[in-house]
This record gives C-alpha cells, structure tokens and sequence, in this order.
C-alpha cells in the first residue's frame, strides 16, 4: 500500500463557462499535478462534483484521466453512494483494470447507524476488485464513522486498506492512528491538519489545496514524512492562508478559482454550487501573486 502513502490529489472536473466538460482543460491539469510531484490521483472525488454529472459525463472524465495519466501515478476512483446494493452493482459491472483501488465514501442523508456503516462497508469489501480507501466526511454525510467502526472494518476485511479520514478532528485521527492494524493507511482528508496527522503517524493525504499548489504541498507532505519539521512547517504555514481561502466559498470554486489566476481553466462550477464572488477572487489572486514572487 506504499502507492498511497503521500499526496493524493482529488481532481476538480473542469467546465466551460457553457457548463460542459472541458476536456482539454481536464488535461492540463493532470499534467499540471503531474509535474508537481504529486503521488497519485483521485477521480470522481466530492471534488470532481459527480454528484451533477450524467453517467455520459463520468465516463468521458474516466476516460481523459486515464488516457492523460499514461501509467504514470497510481488512480483511485470515487464508488460510493447511499444505496449499498447501487455500489455493489458497480463494482460488478465496471472495468477497474486502470485503477489501484476506490474510495468509497460513508453513506449520506441516510445516517446510519455504526453497525449500518459496518454492514454497507462489508458489502462493499466483499466484491471489490480493488483495494478498498474509506472515506469519513461527518460534515458532508451527517453521521461519523467513528474509530472502532473503522478499526473493526480494517480487521475484517484485508481489502480494506486505508481510510480519508476528513472529520477535521485531529484527536479522532489519533485514536484511529493508535489502535488501526500497522498496514493500515490513515490518510488525511482535511489540507489544514494534513501535517499534524502525518507526524502523529498518518500516512498522507488526498488533497484539494494540493491540486493548485502541488509542488509546494507535495515537498510538504514528504518533508513530514521524513520527519523534516523545520521544512513541513514552513511550508505548512506558507500555504495556510490559501487552505483557508479555498474552503471560504465552498469546495470546489476555491481551487478552480486557483485554476483560473493559473491559466488552466475556467472557474466554472454546476449549481446549485457557485464560482467565488469578485472579493475572494481578488484574494485568491494575490496570494498567487505573492507565492510567485
């Protein structure tokens, strides 16, 4: 599982100012992430906003990712939902040959309870061809997968590799840390706390600040690994203004603002999301500017 230790990134899906799929501007950015150094890339995260994309749509994501990444980082697809028997059929009937594992994000809206998690995680472990990442965000679920849950599912099922644990609470992480099985990934879902989790004993993160500022964040990330943390903190602290910035007006119209100040893309997001008001935008820009002096 050392091909999901570091930094992952959840790639946006970017539109044209007339809402399709920019496929060429999907390109570069992947290239763009590439080149950063970033480890590998998610598809089809919360980040990628499937939740308004046709099927078609998806497919044609899929397809551009995968042909622009040529082999060269580990992908990671997004397989979840709140209809265990819909991701079970999905993991039937798609083709995972291109992909190193999923992540499955905890059921939404239904909130259920722990063993109700257990149970649809089992299901999910029981038929995946690929190694199985968790995926904790209370804030977007509105139920918590809590560390026994997760420790028990890691237990049972060997294809259970990991889990993106984004609760934003760096004390539940721990816990998650102390009692997990040693081949177990904890891997940050929150850019702000990435780096404490990593020194306490995580294993990286999947990134959305990672995507604008794969380089820096990156070198970050490795530098904590590597228990270097003069250099992590610096860099840490050199981006958290921009950790901040992006997550002001909602995930993902920060970091496609990014996107655009970079020449890579519109700022283009689907309702019933937004693209950041001209303030934030003014905000964004200038700290690019500042980073790239």
């Amino acid at each position: 599982m050392k091909l999901f230790e570091g930094t992952g990134v959840a790639l946006v899906t970017p539109f044209k100012k007339d809402f399709s799929v920019d496929v060429e501007a999907l390109i570069r950015i992947v290239n763009f992430v590439t080149d950063g150094g970033v480890d590998y890339l998610v598809i089809l995260g919360t980040t990628g906003e499937p939740a308004t994309l046709t099927a078609t749509e998806k497919e044609l994501v899929i397809k551009t990712i995968v042909d622009a990444n040529k082999g060269l980082l580990p992908l990671v697809l997004g397989v979840g939902g709140n209809s265990t028997q819909l991701v079970v059929d999905e993991l039937k009937t798609r083709d995972f040959s291109p992909f190193s594992a999923i992540l499955s994000v905890s059921p939404y809206y239904n909130k259920p309870t722990q063993d109700g998690i257990y149970q649809h995680f089992s299901a999910i472990a029981k038929v995946s061809p690929v190694p199985v990442i968790l995926y904790n965000v209370p804030g977007r679920t509105a139920s918590n997968m809590l560390p026994a849950t997760v420790v028990k599912l890691a237990n049972d099922f060997k294809n259970i590799v990991g889990i993106k644990e984004a609760a934003g609470d760096l004390v539940q992480a721990m816990k998650i840390i102390q009692t997990k099985p040693s081949n177990f990934l904890v891997i940050s879902g929150d850019d702000m706390i990435t780096l404490p989790m990593i020194l306490a004993g995580g294993s990286g993160v999947i990134s959305v600040i990672g995507e604008g500022f794969p380089k820096e964040f990156s070198n970050m990330v490795r530098f904590g690994l590597l228990g270097n943390t003069k250099d992590a903190f610096a860099l840490h602290y050199m981006l958290s203004d921009a950790i901040d910035l992006i997550f002001e007006q909602g995930n993902p119209a920060g970091v496609k603002e990014i996107h655009r100040v970079l020449g890579l893309s519109e700022n283009t997001v689907r309702l019933p999301l937004v693209a950041v008001n001209e303030d934030l935008s003014r905000r964004i820009e200038h700290f690019i500017k500042k980073i790239q002096n």
